[in-house]
């Protein structure tokens, strides 16, 4: 059974979440007196950012909703509680779902043999995988992504576990400068318990699962779902069946990829001979 459909366009685009939070900003702005450009100072960004995320053009960090929060004397944590619901609204419908789950996640799985997955990716690299897509919205695609990336960083965060090709650390998105930051980051969370991160060798050309990239969200309540990168679009799984073959395809290749202690050096080793 396919999910991603599910409610995708329960509320139009032009009275969006996304649109909801900017119409509010700009209501108590108006309402405070206050300018974009000083409203932009109290958040640590422009005037035109500012006016991107009033229009619903850009999705707003946390950071800034709290800043709205803390200057609008009649917010009362309005824009904290909006904020989550303003992201999901930030990505394309077939998405959405998607990244509803994965807020609520205790344990994120992931198989990727081409690209580092999204919630790990660097600003410089994301922008670079976004960018081949031509998108007219780039800035607003790559503020989402990283955006998506706060539930690694929240009081409980989900175990991230990651199996990657190791191709995926040899090709050069973006350049040196780029894939040096990639790595770097990708190494940090390799030693940053309770996450995982394991690597298959070159040396092995066939594994289990090797065609397509994909995932498992596990749930403090309820059965895990599975998530397939596709094109043109991904889609999520919730039948048993489906599940039970994903886990055993994911089983499998974290048994053939490297343990993580010998992951880690791999890492440094690629690191070091092609990008420092």
């Amino acid at each position: 059974m396919s999910v991603e459909d599910e409610n995708v366009d329960a509320v139009g685009a032009t009275a969006s979440p996304l649109s909801h939070f900017g119409a509010e900003v700009r209501l108590e702005r108006e309402r405070l007196g206050m300018s974009r450009a000083e409203l932009g100072k109290e958040a640590c960004c422009g005037y035109s950012l500012v006016a991107k995320i009033e229009s619903g053009d850009r999705v707003p960090a946390l950071d800034f909703a709290e800043t709205c929060d803390r200057v609008f004397p009649h917010a009362g944590g309005r824009f904290v509680r909006l904020w989550p619901l303003a992201l999901r609204y930030a990505f394309p419908p077939w998405f959405r779902r998607y990244v509803e789950l994965e807020w609520s996640a205790t344990a994120v799985r992931m198989f990727h043999p081409l690209l580092l997955p999204g919630i790990v990716q660097t600003e410089a690299y994301a922008r670079e995988v976004l960018r081949t897509g031509r998108p007219t919205n780039l800035d607003h695609l790559v503020s989402a992504r990283m955006e998506r990336q706060r539930i690694l960083t929240r009081d409980d965060p989900p175990r991230l576990w990651i199996v990657l090709d190791e191709g995926v650390l040899r090709r050069a998105v973006g350049g040196s400068d780029v894939m040096c930051g990639q790595l770097e980051r990708l190494r940090a969370l390799a030693d940053s318990p309770p996450h995982v991160v394991q690597i298959i060798p070159s040396s092995i050309a066939v594994y289990p699962g090797s065609g397509s990239p994909f995932g498992l969200l596990s749930f403090e309540e309820g059965p895990d779902v599975v998530h397939v990168d596709g094109f043109p679009k991904g889609y999520v799984l919730a039948e048993s069946e489906d599940v039970a073959s994903a886990t055993s395809a994911y089983d499998l290749l974290a048994a053939t990829a490297l343990p993580p202690d010998e992951s880690a050096p791999l890492i440094d080793s690629i690191l070091k001979d092609h990008f420092s």
